[in-house]
């Protein structure tokens, strides 16, 4: 039996140039993640990350405590759907707000709109289907369940959202909904049996957060 620790990577830059960097911020929370986790003796047997480099600096920060030697294992299914790709599909031709990645109520209006939309099967040419999507977050997981008893995974909202959504057997909409809560260096926990079958444990913990650090509580 394993238990995969499912962690959203730490605080990106929103509405820089780079999104995919972590912040100043990003960069002490994966660390004080790392930190708390080693506190309670939550040590990994193996690590796997997504392909994008905040689930890479995350666990960077992460590992400061841990000081594990060996590289995590990479694995693209665990990256997050291109937002940006889906959003010119949807608005091929036509006018996008322009506020879309300065304010943040608009952004994520835009963001579970599109999903919504991507999930129905109406956004015309999307970098990538949904089902596909879902299929490739899928095999990613079944390929972390086999890394040992207690295995972290380093990764993105909408594929955290995802894994929660399929194993509790919720509607569709149901992920993007998981999505827009799941806070930066949350872990969800995932119990897989011998036979592959899947449960969850706990959603969007955050140990390294109290009432001395709430700054750390972002979601972006």
């Amino acid at each position: 039996m394993a238990e995969l620790w499912l962690v959203r990577h730490a605080q990106a830059s929103f509405g820089a140039a780079d999104y995919d960097k972590l912040s100043e911020l990003g960069h002490e929370q994966s660390r004080a993640l790392g930190a708390a986790l080693k506190a309670f003796g939550m040590v990994p047997d193996a690590v796997f990350i997504g392909a994008q480099r905040r689930h890479r600096e995350t666990w960077e920060g992460i590992n400061t405590a841990f000081g594990m030697s060996a590289a995590p294992e990479v694995l693209p299914g665990f990256n997050e759907f291109d937002f940006k790709g889906l959003l010119d599909a949807r608005y091929a031709g036509k006018e996008r707000p322009t506020d879309l990645h300065t304010d943040r109520r608009t952004h994520f209006k835009m963001l579970r709109e599109t999903v919504l939309e991507w999930q129905a099967d109406d956004i015309i040419s999307p970098p990538e289907r949904f089902s596909d999507f879902a299929g490739r977050v899928r095999e990613a997981r079944q390929r972390a369940a086999q890394g040992g008893e207690r295995v972290m995974v380093v990764s993105s909202g909408g594929a955290i959202g995802q894994s929660v959504a399929e194993v509790m057997d919720a509607p569709a909409d149901a992920m993007i909904r998981l999505q827009l809560q799941i806070k930066n260096c949350s872990i969800t926990r995932l119990i897989v049996t011998p036979s592959g079958t899947e449960h969850l444990s706990t959603f969007n913990e955050t140990p390294h957060i109290d009432a001395a650090n709430a700054r750390f509580l972002t979601y972006s």
